[in-house]
């Protein structure tokens, strides 16, 4: 049984004004954290990750994996909506994460890119998804953050990368500010699979109005919910599940500075097993 992961941390987003600052901490942190549990890591930083080398990289270690294998795949930066052009989401909107080319190549990493590559897996092979993103239901574009803020949501605006042609309208033929519709939650959802045994650990709920935040904590840059996980796994006993693993994450959150629910998805049968055996 082979246990390998993919940390991907995307501070900078060329062209957008909406640059984060504690996405590639987070890589790290997990990198780290699942090093020691015995995985091979491979990691994408701001430009190495791409969007074609997210697609890549995904490919590669879900293509090769084999029955028995466990697989983690960690994602910290902005997500992001897109108009839905294959008419399957009843919202009308594609949900999709950020790469570091968004604006300059002009595409996410839609949900059903990422469902599509999951669906090369072979039969047997464990999976492990931790987002650290967020999605509401803002179009227009978002103001710049400030450099020194200490708090920022994981959520990049339509407006801010996709032209106006392509940018939704309301009744009246204009640009809408908002979207009120049902929103859905991180794309890696849609690639999860509670038949096979997958598991999916966000940051917060799904919906409009809820975000994952990037933080700054005792000086350092993180998402907050990397931050509070970690530390919940760093106090788990040996044989902790992941159930055990999330009760002790929302002793934490949601906080008044960050309030946000961290939220996990799975069978009762995966909620139930050990922490990154």
């Amino acid at each position: 049984m082979a246990k390998k992961a993919l940390c991907i941390g995307i501070n900078n987003y060329p062209g957008t004004h909406m640059d984060l600052q504690g996405c590639v901490n987070d890589a790290n942190d997990w990198a780290g954290a699942l090093s020691e549990r015995g995985y091979a890591v491979t990691k994408l930083l701001d430009a190495e990750a791409t969007k074609a080398a997210m697609m890549q990289a995904m490919s590669n270690l879900i293509g090769k994996a084999s029955k028995n294998d466990s697989l983690v795949i960690t994602f910290s930066g902005h997500g992001t909506y897109q108009p839905d052009t294959d008419g399957d989401e009843a919202d009308g909107l594609d949900e999709a994460l950020c790469p570091y080319d968004l604006q300059t190549n002009g595409q996410a990493l839609t949900d059903d890119e990422i469902k599509g590559l999951f669906a090369t897996r072979k039969s047997g092979v464990r999976i492990v998804l931790i987002a650290d993103s967020c999605h509401s239901g803002t179009v227009t574009r978002a103001a710049k953050a400030e450099a020194d803020a200490d708090t920022r949501p994981r959520f990049m605006p339509m407006g801010n990368w996709l032209p106006e042609k392509l940018l939704p309208k309301n009744r009246a033929g204009k640009l809408a500010a908002t979207v009120v519709s049902p929103l859905g939650g991180s794309p890696l959802l849609a690639a999860y699979s509670r038949m096979l045994g997958d598991l999916l650990l966000a940051g917060c709920k799904e919906g409009p109005n809820n975000y994952s935040y990037d933080a700054r904590i005792n000086g350092r840059y993180n998402g907050a919910f990397t931050y509070y996980a970690l530390k919940a796994l760093k106090a788990l006993k040996a044989d902790g599940t992941y159930a055990d693993w999330h009760k002790a994450m929302i002793k934490h959150l949601p906080s008044a500075s960050y309030p946000q629910s961290p939220q996990i998805v799975g069978s009762d049968t995966a909620r139930k097993g050990k922490v990154f055996a």
